[in-house]
């Protein structure tokens, strides 16, 4: 299945992980890329030395493409962004916030440069910037999220620009890859999927909670702060919600919410950590590995494309 995002990226199929924070580490990654996608390392706010080490780890388990999702908003940002040159990474996609400073420093090292944005706008400021690719992410999906759904957003990004749109959002099985293509996009990023992966270092717990895990199950949280943030419904979210709509403060929420993602990912704590899913979980019914969600979901999208 060739698109230009196989093509520039020299993968052997239009699927890519997200880089989600904690569980998008070298084990997933790698699995990911060996089975034909692009695997994601999610550098998060990890330590600039950590994310090299991640970094040589996925080197040594595949010899495939793979990539290194930089948070912006990580104060170690800017080593992190040198270290994904250093090491030689031929794929960055970049979150929360604007990597213009850093694309001239990418490209001049022939990384391949892949913002995830939120509105066509964006794209298009990425475009300028020398970006190579964006993912135009819905907000549908688990963790930080814009207003826009992937059914909106998706096609009106690929009418604002020129380079290859990837879609994210509610994707989860050969149905939504169909659908993203469709739209126009020419690959998609899935995270909620591969969470549950056999691969995934994820608690049981966790993944557990998204494979019962049905349509209504997620809310979103931080409305109030700015920074919205979808996870599926417990007791942590609850707490949240209650505190945003009593007026706390934004230091107080942040208090409530310190380490939470870990607890979760880590200590498999489904009460008190943050279980980022997205709306599609209801679709995620079983753990499987990398290599059968990716040849499932392209086998059975081939017949659904007629290719």
């Amino acid at each position: 299945m060739k698109t230009r995002i196989t093509e520039l990226l020299g993968i052997e199929y239009p699927i890519i992980q997200g880089g989600m924070a904690w569980v998008a580490e070298y084990h997933l990654a790698a699995a990911v890329s060996s089975a034909g996608g692009l695997g994601i390392i999610g550098a998060a706010s990890a330590p600039p030395e950590v994310v090299r080490e991640q970094v040589r780890e996925v080197k040594r388990l595949t010899d495939r493409p793979f990539g290194v999702n930089v948070m912006l908003m990580n104060p170690n940002a800017a080593e992190v962004a040198r270290v994904v040159v250093e090491e030689g990474v031929p794929v960055v996609t970049t979150g929360a916030g604007n990597p213009g400073k850093f694309i001239p420093m990418w490209k001049e090292a022939g990384v391949r440069v892949i913002p995830v944005i939120a509105s066509a706008a964006m794209a298009k400021l990425m475009e300028r910037a020398g970006a190579d690719a964006v993912v135009a992410e819905g907000m549908e999906s688990g963790g930080h999220i814009g207003e826009l759904t992937t059914m909106a957003l998706v096609p009106q990004t690929v009418d604002a620009v020129q380079i290859p749109v990837i879609a994210a959002g509610g994707i989860a099985d050969a149905r939504g890859f169909a659908a993203a293509f469709m739209l126009g996009a020419e690959a998609v990023q899935m995270g909620t999927r591969f969470v549950t992966a056999a691969e995934s270092i994820a608690h049981k717990n966790y993944k557990e909670r998204i494979v019962k895990a049905k349509d209504i199950d997620s809310e979103v949280t931080g409305r109030s702060t700015g920074h919205p943030i979808r996870v599926l419904r417990n007791q942590m979210s609850r707490d949240y919600l209650k505190m945003e709509k009593a007026g706390a403060s934004f230091e107080e929420l942040e208090t409530l919410t310190l380490g939470s993602l870990r607890k979760a990912v880590m200590d498999g704590d489904v009460k008190g950590g943050s279980l980022m899913a997205g709306q599609i979980a209801g679709l995620v019914r079983q753990e499987n590995t990398c290599r059968e969600i990716i040849d499932e979901i392209i086998g059975q999208a081939e017949k659904l494309l007629k290719l």
